[in-house]
């Protein structure tokens, strides 16, 4: 759940049980062929439709009193089964079973935390990295799309969640948050996801040979009005389970990520929310090269990885309900752009693939019959670039969240 509802916990609460769920439909006019971006000549016309359980989560918190407390979520992506079997393009078109993680559901948060003060709190365990404005606000209740913003799903690990120490607390108008946790895993950065693979861990463990530091500072100095600013590095090559030999020794794999995010609700019916997030890979092309020589049964995905990636975003809605005063309902009507590109820049001799960046448009309605139930409804295109084809969609969702019993 998002930083901000934990925190928000009352102290007087023992044992709370909350949690968020969401189904969705999608018809895309679009071609799902394994090779369309291969031979976009030859996929102008097509279309498919998907039904999916994106995040199913279970929340389950406890107050010990003395300023102790725990909280676990507990997550089921996709009905639950985190292996899946896919159509690999680089390998034409061949199935072939990808591990997510290593269990069939995901503990995304596990903490004990000491409260010493509303400034000072010490918390200990597998919790959110406070990157990036989806990993601060991803429920399905906080952002106005079927989906999660695309941009932040493709570029950065969402939600992005790590066994570490953190460090947080609020003063005045404002919030900070700091985090040490292991590095990721540069074995699993690709193409298609830059470094979003490099999370988690398909073993049974989770290899902490590198550190890595995230910080986060919000301010909320205007009324409706917050700003974060958000901040990772770490390296990343010394985290791969195949060990390199000595010709990989001066091989860091430093990763750098900056985030600005902002959201505005000033109660006049309008929200507005957006962010930027830019990350810098050192020695890609090294990784690049070592990931392709890895054995076909690992995990890697053994594509190219770029040096630099981005993905900014914003989204405004207007509830057209609010001066009728209709009682708790909202039907927003919303409107989102989102570009990401997740091969912006490229080393030399690491090819660059120009259908890994697109423009999106989306527009649609929320409807809130009570404030922690939506339903969701957009149309959509990913504006590609020349030759590649358009991939415009109809979604509609179902969503919950909130907290269900407090003792």
């Amino acid at each position: 759940m998002a930083v901000s509802a934990l925190s928000a916990m009352p102290a007087a609460a023992q044992l709370t049980v909350g949690g968020y769920g969401e189904a969705v439909y999608s018809y895309n006019f679009f071609s799902d062929a394994w090779n369309r971006y291969k031979s976009p000549q030859n996929f102008k016309s097509g279309h498919h439709s998907r039904v999916d359980l994106p995040h199913v989560v279970i929340y389950l918190g406890y107050d010990f009193g003395k300023g102790w407390s725990m909280g676990t979520e507990i997550e089921f992506e996709h009905g639950g089964v985190e292996s899946a079997v896919e159509m690999e393009d680089d390998e034409g078109g061949e199935y072939e079973t990808e591990v997510e993680r290593g269990g069939e559901v995901a503990l995304e948060q596990f903490w004990l935390q000491k409260s010493f003060c509303a400034a000072a709190n010490l918390r200990v365990g597998h919790m959110v990295v406070p990157v990036g404005s989806t990993n601060r606000a991803h429920m399905p209740t906080e952002f106005f799309g079927v989906y999660r913003p695309e941009g932040d799903a493709n570029v950065i690990p969402c939600t992005w969640h790590e066994t570490g120490i953190s460090f947080w607390g609020r003063a005045g108008k404002w919030r900070y948050e700091a985090m040490v946790m292991p590095g990721l895993d540069s074995d699993r950065f690709g193409r298609d996801n830059w470094v979003a693979g490099g999370a988690g861990s398909p073993y049974e463990f989770k290899i902490a040979n590198a550190l890595a530091g995230a910080a986060r500072v919000d301010n909320y100095s205007v009324s409706g009005l917050r700003l974060g600013l958000s901040a990772y590095v770490g390296n990343t090559f010394s985290n791969t389970l195949a060990q390199p030999n000595d010709n990989w020794k001066d091989v860091k794999g430093t990763l750098a990520i900056g985030s600005f995010d902002f959201d505005y609700n000033g109660g006049f019916g309008l929200i507005v929310r957006g962010g930027v997030t830019y990350g810098h890979l050192s020695d890609s092309d090294q990784i690049t090269a070592f990931n392709k020589k890895m054995r076909s049964d690992s995990p890697s995905p053994k594509t190219n990885v770029a040096s630099d990636a981005m993905s900014a975003g914003v989204e405004a809605g207007y509830d057209i309900f609010h001066p009728m005063k209709i009682d708790r309902q909202k039907l927003y009507v919303f409107g989102r752009y989102d570009f990401y590109d997740t091969m912006l820049k490229t080393a030399n001799g690491v090819l660059r693939y120009d259908w890994c960046g697109r423009n999106r448009i989306a527009a649609g309605i929320n409807y809130y019959p009570i404030p922690q139930v939506v339903v969701k409804g957009e149309y959509s295109i990913g504006l590609m670039r020349s030759p590649y084809n358009n991939e415009p969609a109809v979604s509609i969702g179902v969503a919950y969240a909130g907290f269900f019993t407090r003792k």
